[in-house]
């Protein structure tokens, strides 16, 4: 278990306070600079060498998985025999992980000004969202971290935008849905949970489109399992959204 790793405070229900859902990637840093595209070969790599594909068929998976599933990972267990812990290992493998994280300043006080409880919420590996959180040093704003070995439930994987593993998450928060704010920069996850009654900011600060890469193809911004974000540039604001923000600061 990593040092890092911190057990969750129970936190009583406070009524009138919201409860804000943080996205990690693309909403609490910048991970489509650096970090992005390395998983994205990364993620590509391990399907060529364990499902024993050709390049272009393990990126076409990929990109498969995450339209369906949400995140690469789900798929990849729901449909293939895969290590799960070798999978998000070998994806979240970074040598010098300070050195890749971009975020704006002043996100820790803008944090801290917030009225609420504040979760982060996150398709990623729970070491990962640590490190990073480290890096960015607002780990100990966070009431708890929910990451994607979290989400998992007797049925198998879950991830984002999964609407039972909300149910199950906000029963555990002892959050309401009309109480609850989700800050996330991927626009589907925004609409899927929209419905359920949460208020939604989609951030776009971070979001930019990504040249075409050695891949063979158009690359695109993916989430830590390999959900895609929204390019920068799409303008408007869809009827789902709540609020449109750039900056955290904006809250």
């Amino acid at each position: 278990m990593s040092s890092r790793r911190r057990s969750a405070r129970r936190v009583r229900r406070q009524p009138g306070r919201p409860v804000w859902l943080f996205d990690l990637d693309n909403t609490l840093h910048h991970a489509s600079h650096a970090i992005f595209p390395r998983m994205n070969v990364a993620m590509t790599d391990f399907i060529e060498r364990e499902l024993r594909l050709p390049r272009a068929e393990a990126d076409a998976l990929r990109s498969a998985y995450t339209q369906r599933y949400g995140a690469v990972l789900v798929g990849l267990m729901r449909r293939h025999d895969i290590d799960a812990a070798a999978f998000l290992e070998e994806v979240h493998r970074f040598d010098a992980l300070p050195s890749l994280v971009r975020f704006e300043r002043g996100v820790r006080q803008a944090l801290l000004r917030l009225p609420g409880r504040k979760i982060l919420f996150t398709n990623g590996p729970e070491d990962y969202a640590l490190a990073v959180l480290e890096v960015i040093g607002i780990g100990d704003v966070f009431e708890r971290v929910i990451a994607l070995e979290h989400m998992r439930d007797r049925r198998g994987w879950r991830s984002k935008p999964d609407h039972g593993m909300l149910r199950r998450t906000l029963r555990q928060l002892h959050a309401t849905h009309r109480e609850t704010v989700l800050v996330e920069d991927t626009r589907s996850h925004l609409k899927h949970y929209k419905r359920t009654g949460l208020k939604t900011v989609w951030m776009v600060g971070h979001l930019r489109s990504v040249r075409p890469s050695m891949l063979g193809g158009p690359a695109r911004p993916v989430d830590a399992t390999g959900g895609h974000a929204q390019r920068r540039g799409e303008s408007g604001r869809p009827h789902y959204i709540d609020r449109r923000i750039r900056s955290i600061k904006s809250l």
